[in-house]
């Protein structure tokens, strides 16, 4: 027999998504009934805007608070804390349930920590100064290859470069991205290879006469940088941050919030 659903009883379904959310984040965070997320110290833009993930304006505040929502947790339940990346990669016990801090998913460091799904693909950039290009750096592979490349050695940035462009000369390596910078700055390398938004910050805010020579869409790429939140190893939490990403891809939410704050990516030349 056919029952008509009370005012009440509809109510109760439609709410039904939003509460098994909650029911699978419960006993599985840091403190109960919050979310714990970290982010860096300091937090730059286009990730984060005037180092205040608690706006949720840039790209990964804006996808945190989407994340959190899904999961079932409000605004005022979502709590900050600030680690350096380094640190963060390390095994070991956690202060936060998830960290955005644009973590390359790769398999070594899966070995001690664990990764969500894909909340970012990026391009690759070339960084370099307004004096190389005016030397006659073009955006083509052929040019690239001649130029004295730099790289974090910590980072994705040596192998990319070896699929990517396949430089003449080995890049120099150094101990971290403020100190491939400062090289560049200095003029002991040309060129260094940075995600997109990455890049164009550094561009705008670091380097004087800093210029994006040009950019390899994601395909170009065996391996594209993938970002994913970053949590403790065997994290239980996992499950219900991974369902939650999905549900954002899947409703054209996470790319939305893509378009919105990595939307001054456009307008940099493809590499040919």
């Amino acid at each position: 027999m056919t029952r008509l659903l009370t005012t009440s009883t509809l109510a109760l379904v439609l709410a039904l998504p939003a509460v098994a959310q909650t029911d699978c984040a419960a006993g599985k965070t840091i403190e109960e009934g919050v979310l714990t997320i970290a982010t860096g110290n300091p937090a730059y833009y286009p990730w984060v805007l005037n180092d205040a993930p608690e706006s949720g304006e840039g790209f990964e505040a804006a996808v945190a608070y989407a994340l959190a929502e899904e999961m079932g947790f409000a605004a005022d339940q979502v709590s900050w804390t600030r680690t350096s990346f380094d640190q963060s990669i390390q095994p070991g016990a956690k202060d936060f349930d998830v960290n955005l801090q644009q973590f390359s998913i790769t398999p070594e460091r899966a070995q001690v920590v664990d990764f969500s799904v894909p909340y970012y693909t990026s391009a690759m950039a070339v960084l370099t100064t307004g004096a190389v290009v005016e030397a006659g750096a073009e955006p083509t592979v052929a040019s690239l290859k001649g130029l004295v490349w730099g790289a974090d050695a910590n980072t994705t940035a040596v192998p990319m470069l070896t699929d990517l462009i396949a430089p003449e000369r080995q890049p120099l390596l150094y101990g971290d991205n403020v100190d491939v910078t400062a090289a560049m700055q200095a003029g002991q390398i040309d060129a260094a290879l940075f995600d997109l938004p990455t890049a164009l910050y550094l561009s705008a805010v670091v380097l004087n006469d800093g210029v994006l020579l040009g950019q390899f869409p994601p395909e170009r790429s065996e391996n594209p940088d993938q970002f994913g939140l970053l949590m403790e190893k065997g994290n239980p939490l996992k499950e219900c941050v991974d369902a939650a990403l999905g549900a954002l891809k899947d409703s054209g939410r996470l790319a939305e919030i893509e378009a919105t704050w990595l939307q001054d990516a456009t307008g940099v030349p493809v590499i040919e």
